[in-house]
């Protein structure tokens, strides 16, 4: 991993909720960095994209001179776990965006922004993640966004009660509609670090 046995995971640092994964990830060991240039996105094993505004997001990555290179390292497969704006920017459709919006994509879902209303309409509720053991996971949706349709690519990690699709995965991509990096469950994080170490050991099984 980058020539370590530490792996370094970078969070996108243009805008959202960047410090609670650095915390994060720092309390699991790994050596957890910002990324807001192309050179910064190169020299890690792993990425985080946060929760925030996609829409604004999405204007920040083409200002910094992201957009393409986040887009390559998905497409190469760099492990990559993106919570509430972070699973809008990984999905490839996006049913309800501003004009002019773009995401990254490698996901195969349709996203909707805002799916449960304003921040007044934000919820708790713990959900069954089969993938990350019995013990249910205590999710926190603010403005959350919902995947309207998992493609045949990707496949649902979590619903609500009523069937909705609010946890996804699809190779080394990971999303949430809700945000783990609150409520002190690191179990998602995990499994990102569990792709990261994944991709190093078929790296250098390769070489």
């Amino acid at each position: 991993m980058a020539g370590s046995a530490v792996p370094r995971i970078g969070v996108l640092a243009l805008q959202g909720d960047v410090r609670e994964h650095l915390a994060v990830l720092t309390r699991l060991g790994a050596a957890a960095v910002p990324v807001r240039r192309p050179d910064e996105l190169a020299a890690v094993d792993g990425l985080v994209i946060p929760g925030g505004e996609s829409s604004v997001m999405d204007k920040l990555t083409r200002l910094f001179g992201m957009r393409e290179p986040l887009r390559e390292a998905i497409a190469a497969g760099l492990p990559v776990y993106g919570t509430c704006a972070g699973l809008i920017m990984l999905a490839d459709r996006l049913a309800d965006g501003i004009s002019g919006q773009q995401t990254l994509g490698g996901l195969d879902i349709t996203a909707r922004r805002n799916a449960f209303g304003s921040q007044l309409d934000s919820f708790e509720t713990d959900l069954a993640v089969p993938d990350l053991g019995p013990e249910p996971v205590h999710a926190v949706f603010i403005r959350a966004p919902l995947v309207d349709e998992v493609g045949m690519g990707a496949r649902a990690l979590a619903t609500l009660a009523d069937g909705r699709v609010v946890a996804v995965a699809q190779g080394a991509l990971i999303a949430t509609s809700f945000h783990p990096e609150v409520t002190g469950d690191t179990r998602f994080h995990e499994l990102l670090l569990t792709r990261v170490a994944e991709r190093a050991g078929r790296t250098a099984a390769a070489s």
